[in-house]
């Protein structure tokens, strides 16, 4: 936070108005990217429902292995609220689990943009997925989606724009921010829940 207030003295005005949300960085990678395609275009409250439906679908009180979930139908996955296409998309990512296209082994060692190019492989997986991913199943410190939409509001509430900020401008902003971009993330998403 340090580094932010020096480097930025308007984001630095959020810091204690807004409280961001809390990372708590998950290991069960297929339970966080099976939430990412389901939440995907939805509102909070309506992923969470389909998400506990889904769970519901699966015996006991764990998340389901990719083999059980690739086990089940699109037919049944459906009948929870998950659309046909999310349902194929949870199938690939199951499938990727599988066959260790998707290979978590040594995740630490790898870089941002080495994850993003593995995870975008997955029909699916855009990179705005893949970088929530980053942010909030690996707690990487350094991440700012240029596309998201919240993130945009955030610098154009914040920064007091009349227009959506340009992607020059956001670039520009987030190479203050660097190498906490998601901490600034953080903080510029809970300025929009501050009226």
């Amino acid at each position: 936070m340090k580094f932010l207030k020096k480097s930025d003295p308007v984001l630095a005005k959020l810091f204690g108005k807004v409280q961001p949300s809390v990372l708590r960085p998950s290991k069960n990678y297929f339970e966080s990217l099976t939430d990412a395609i389901i939440s995907q275009q939805l509102s909070g409250k309506a992923a969470a429902t389909i998400f506990k439906r889904f769970q519901g679908l699966f015996p006991g009180n764990k998340f389901p292995t990719p083999a059980q979930v690739l086990a089940k139908s699109d037919i049944e996955l459906r009948t929870v609220g998950v659309s046909g296409s999310k349902a194929s998309y949870i199938k690939n990512i199951a499938a990727g689990f599988e066959d260790g296209s998707l290979d978590f082994k040594h995740i630490n060692k790898k870089t941002d943009e080495e994850i993003v190019e593995m995870l975008v492989k997955v029909k699916g997986i855009g990179k705005w997925t893949a970088e929530m991913f980053l942010i909030f199943s690996l707690g990487r410190p350094d991440v700012f989606s240029f596309g998201d939409l919240g993130l945009r509001n955030g610098v154009k509430k914040v920064y007091g724009l009349r227009k959506d900020p340009s992607p020059a401008k956001l670039k520009q902003l987030s190479a203050k921010w660097q190498p906490y971009r998601t901490c600034a993330s953080l903080y510029l998403w809970a300025s929009l829940d501050n009226k």
